[in-house]
């Protein structure tokens, strides 16, 4: 009788155990949402212990479907991210009705969590940085990189690398009008210059070139590259301007190359062609890429940019790219706040632009093995984010549909292959 019981006791549990291999947490991303941002770190960190998560890519906002761990479902309770169990008959009618092929919807398989680098400074400066924002508050690990270990070969240690507010063409952000002869620019002009000296440079600007050409050829092979603000247009003007001074003297002690504009090679850049570059020192731009400022001209109330749709199962990538709760995002500015249609490469993909302005916010490209996105603009939360301004709390926008652009990059390196049926 007592090895009948445990018997039918050992079925039992045996029963439970298969039964909850087979369950599966659901975390809708749709405005049901309780916290986006904290999800993607959820996601991201249960890649990272080895599990895999499936990307329902246009369904319910791009939800995530993962294999049921008590951990799992503890983190979603502790984080305040909404997640149910279901059972795997509702898991198979789901996937049943994402792969319908009438319907706009996919499943990608995401298996490995990228390692991340964000390309930053040591020193303190004063603004904030809004990718790094968003990792911090989602919980998701990254190294620091600099241009001692861009030039010293440590890029390939990265799968994903973000590229901070930067000036690759080493003119400081073109800040010399305003902030000469604040602390935080005096310090900055000798930390860096410092650093071109120790690295065997003559000047930053050529220093500068050199670590846009390292990082371009992590690009080739295989990197993912990721960038916001002024990291966008610099890095592609210091691309096209290889063997050629467009830094004027009070950058660099000596003047620009006055046929410089006509000696630039925009075979070089990633992203951008055609454009005119200012050789004006106090002027604030470094060339026409840049969309104005417009304060004056557009109520910030209707200051938008909208995602395109695309095949969720022809075109993959865009499609994790442009993952969201909503298909409008407000605008927001930064030292680039958009980019000129006409300026964006055909090769590229616009994924992002605002209507009737002929303003382009967020696009993607290839180049060799690996691709990169230009997010343009400062801080999605904060319209007109200006030097010496507080950093964003993102415990107040835990929903934010412009953060969550910034998240996408960092999983659709985790995904499957698959061949492109285009």
């Amino acid at each position: 009788m007592k090895r009948v019981s445990l018997l039918i006791l050992a079925f039992i549990f045996g029963l439970s155990a298969a039964t909850f291999a087979q369950q599966k947490v659901f975390i809708p991303m749709d405005a049901s949402q309780t916290n986006h941002l904290k999800a993607y770190g959820i996601v991201f960190n249960y890649l990272k212990d080895g599990n895999s998560v499936q990307w329902l890519l246009n369904y319910k906002g791009g939800s995530f479907l993962a294999p049921y761990s008590d951990a799992l479902l503890q983190e979603t309770r502790l984080k305040n991210v909404k997640a149910r169990t279901i059972g795997a008959a509702e898991a198979s009618q789901i996937i049943s009705e994402v792969e319908q092929p009438q319907s706009n919807t996919s499943v990608v398989q995401l298996d490995k969590a990228p390692k991340i680098a964000v390309y930053t400074p040591k020193q303190a400066l004063p603004w904030d940085d809004a990718v790094t924002l968003a990792l911090t508050y989602a919980e998701v690990e990254y190294d620091k990189v600099w241009d001692p270990e861009v030039l010293n070969g440590k890029l390939s240690e990265y799968d994903w690398l973000h590229l901070h507010h930067e000036d690759f063409t080493g003119q400081y952000g073109k800040f010399w009008v305003s902030y000469r002869n604040h602390p935080w620019y005096i310090t900055q002009v000798n930390q860096m210059e410092a650093m071109a000296d120790e690295m065997g440079y003559n000047k930053v600007s050529n220093e500068k070139k050199a670590v846009a050409r390292e990082i371009k050829e992590y690009v080739g092979n295989g990197g993912f590259l990721f960038s916001m603000c002024s990291g966008t247009d610099t890095f592609d003007i210091a691309l096209s301007a290889e063997g050629v001074d467009i830094a004027p003297t009070p950058f660099d002690g000596d003047p620009a190359d006055p046929n410089a504009q006509q000696k630039l090679d925009y075979s070089k850049t990633l992203a951008f062609t055609d454009f005119n570059i200012s050789l004006d020192p106090t002027e604030y731009e470094h060339a026409d890429i840049d969309v104005p400022v417009q304060l004056n001209q557009v109520d910030q109330k209707l200051d938008f940019f909208t995602l395109f749709e695309f095949s969720a199962k022809w075109d993959p990538v865009p499609t994790m790219l442009t993952q969201n709760h909503v298909s409008s995002i407000k605008g927001f500015y930064g030292q680039t706040t958009a980019f000129q249609k006409e300026k964006v490469k055909e090769s590229v993909v616009i994924l992002g632009e605002s209507p009737g302005r002929n303003m382009v916010k967020y696009i993607h490209g290839n180049y060799g093995r690996g691709t990169f996105t230009f997010y343009a603009g400062h801080d999605p939360e904060d319209y007109t984010h200006r030097v010496d301004d507080p950093p964003t709390d993102l415990s107040l926008h835990p929903n934010s549909p412009g953060y969550r652009l910034i998240l996408n990059n960092i999983l659709f390196p985790a995904a499957k292959k698959k061949k492109r049926k285009t």
